[in-house]
């Protein structure tokens, strides 16, 4: 089946700089080519899709790159998203798979169907045997990791598919997460061959709607959860620790390749880098620490309690990190459009950071640095997922950057 031609509206058009290890990386960004491609791959009677979305952007410069597309139909074909990934190595044929196949998470495709769900859930899972099984995918990165809710009758569990050779690690997070007082969702089973686990369903309210809604007040049961976790012991822990650096110079590397030819933005890196790189090179682990906190890896549940939802990057890192992270991220919502979202982000921001300054007796200096440092990873979402537009959205993100430096 061939696609003729692509309406822009279907596939946003990003340009991005070339990598010329890479000749093949701007097929990848092709409206036209994508279409045809992928619907090769598919029944005739699919038809036309109504749209495409860029779903995630990989990119290691000069080695590889992949970026997965997420398809819509018509209203009226009742057809459910497909998933897509193109990826390039280098000067050979693009690489083509249609989700759930994805040859470095082995257990994927099993634990997205429902027939085979049946058999794992009553091998690894269940004590009473199951007949119907639903799935619904939460959230897929190709080749890393994917979340999928399974309906088991009555029974709900979250299946968490990675690379089997994740799973130990995983499972030690876990441990080390349920020495907290945060809330913990359960393991419910794990099938170690295909890379994938069960937790238990934990219900609560979402804490990002209500940051955002301005229903969140009190601070204190985020601090409380992450001083409990802090002083979690790593004796006998094999988490291997969070590496401040390796993360800041990938950042790094993408924001130079793709800003290289505009020196306005140059300027703002060469500037950014002076006052981060001394303290990234300075930095150190010193206890226990999430490593990714930030509001949309929790609930909170109708006791008040605090649920983490997210462990994959707990292990020896750095509390004031923790915090600083949150913050950043409360500082990029702050920028958002909605002016009511980004005035009740902003208010949290200030009774977060006070409220941690106040507890913990840290220096503010210190804890600004580390704002900025995770805010300036953060920026790497307008590579990671670009649309139309995407630089002066990273040029804004490295202005708050410089904002937060002071």
């Amino acid at each position: 089946m061939t696609f003729a031609s692509a309406p822009t509206q279907y596939f946003e058009q990003v340009a991005l700089p070339d990598d010329p290890a890479l000749p093949q990386l701007p097929l990848l960004f092709d409206s036209e080519w994508v279409c045809g491609a992928f619907l090769e791959q598919l029944p005739a009677d699919y038809g036309e899709p109504e749209r495409i979305r860029i779903h995630h952007f990989i990119h290691s410069i000069g080695r590889r790159a992949l970026v997965s597309y997420e398809v819509h139909w018509p209203a009226d074909r009742y057809l459910p998203p497909e998933y897509f990934v193109a990826k390039t190595n280098g000067g050979g044929p693009v690489e083509l798979s249609r989700y759930p196949l994805d040859s470095r998470l082995p257990g994927l495709a099993a634990a997205a169907e429902p027939a085979s769900v049946i058999a794992l859930a009553n091998e690894h899972v269940l004590t009473m045997p199951a007949r119907r099984a639903r799935v619904q995918l939460i959230r897929y990165r190709p080749e890393y990791r994917a979340v999928l809710r399974h309906r088991l009758g009555q029974v709900r569990l979250y299946a968490r598919v990675m690379r089997p050779a994740d799973l130990p690690g995983f499972l030690d997070t876990h441990r080390v997460a349920a020495h907290s007082s945060f809330v913990v969702p359960g393991l419910a089973g794990c099938w170690h061959n295909g890379g994938v686990l069960w937790l238990t369903e934990v219900r609560g309210r979402d804490l990002r709607r209500r940051i955002r809604r301005g229903r969140m007040r009190d601070p204190m049961p985020l601090l409380d959860g992450l001083a409990s976790l802090w002083q979690v012991s790593q004796v006998g822990v094999a988490i291997p620790p969070f590496s401040l650096k390796r993360a800041y110079s990938r950042a790094m590397k993408s924001f130079r390749h793709n800003l290289r030819d505009h020196a306005d933005s140059m300027h703002r890196l060469n500037a950014i880098a002076d006052v981060l790189e001394p303290f990234v090179a300075s930095w150190r682990p010193s206890s226990m620490a999430h490593n990714d906190f930030y509001d949309d890896q929790m609930l909170l549940t109708e006791d008040g309690d605090v649920a983490l939802v997210d462990l994959e990057d707990i292990g020896p890192g750095d509390p004031m990190l923790d915090v600083g992270n949150f913050l950043a991220h409360l500082r990029w919502s702050s920028q958002s459009s909605n002016q009511d979202r980004a005035a009740n982000c902003r208010e949290f921001h200030e009774i977060f950071l006070g409220a941690a300054l106040e507890r913990f007796q840290w220096d503010a200096r210190k804890l600004a640095l580390r704002e900025a440092v995770c805010l300036f990873r953060i920026c790497t979402n307008v590579i990671r997922h670009p649309k139309q537009g995407w630089r002066s959205k990273l040029d804004a993100g490295l202005d708050l950057v410089l904002n937060c430096i002071g």
